[in-house]
């Protein structure tokens, strides 16, 4: 055994899996999809097969299959077809973060949108408009700070020199 080399500790990863799993799923994602989603972030090619991750996981195929649709619809992952198999893997997205981040972005200027309409309606000098206003007005800061966190990010990460 080479000695730089790591040795993957199954029961260390399996608490990892398990523990963010539990605060993604405290954070509103669906249990099993938290648990799919921890177990390929865990795995060393950041794919697996339906049958690798019910058995990684101890749970059915078709525990797999919700699970994997729900991320797949929420452009967590995607599914590919095995090279040289009729298999699919389930993939996790590149720079998966920074995207989450952008679609999350892309929310937040619809929010701000349907908020700034909300107040004209409701009249901004009216209690209620000056609320929504406010609301607007947060989101508007938010995405702000989110560019400028995602650019200082990019640059952080070139410095850090991660694959």
């Amino acid at each position: 055994m080479d000695v730089g080399m790591d040795v993957r500790n199954e029961e260390a990863v399996s608490r990892f899996v398990e523990r963010f799993a539990a605060q993604l799923t405290d954070a509103g994602m669906q249990r099993m999809a938290a648990r799919v989603f921890a177990q390929l972030l865990a795995s060393d090619s950041g794919a697996m097969t339906s049958a690798e991750l019910s058995e990684a996981l101890q749970i059915s195929p078709a525990a797999v299959s919700g699970a994997v649709s729900y991320l797949t619809q929420v452009n967590m992952v995607s599914r590919e077809r095995e090279p040289g198999s009729r298999r699919d893997r389930y993939v996790l997205h590149n720079e998966l973060w920074y995207e989450t981040f952008t679609r999350r972005d892309q929310v937040l200027t619809l929010f701000e949108k349907t908020l700034r309409d909300g107040a004209a309606g409701l009249g901004t000098d009216t209690p209620a408009g000056a609320r929504v206003a406010e609301t607007a007005a947060f989101f508007e800061f938010l995405q702000g700070e989110m560019l400028g966190m995602m650019d200082r990010w990019r640059a952080h990460r070139a410095k850090l020199d991660l694959p």
